[in-house]
């Protein structure tokens, strides 16, 4: 995500031509963007997605669990 607002960060300076970012390369301002398609690829072949998403469900669950026992 970090990746992705930072893409579009640098997109928005560059199309607006503020500060050094308007004198880089069209290249370099879209790297971000390709390092997101890189994480997304990664976290989702590697399951660390699934494996984030399991966590969160485990965590509700369990202050399910404690709100009900108080």
């Amino acid at each position: 995500m970090w990746f992705l607002m930072l893409g579009v960060l640098g997109v928005l300076l560059k199309y607006f031509e503020v500060g050094f970012v308007a004198t880089l390369s069209w290249w370099i301002v879209l790297i971000p963007f390709g390092l997101a398609m890189a994480w997304w690829a990664w976290a989702d072949a590697s399951g660390y997605t699934k494996r984030k998403a399991m966590e969160r469900e485990e965590r509700r669950k369990q202050e399910r669990i404690d709100r009900q026992r108080s």
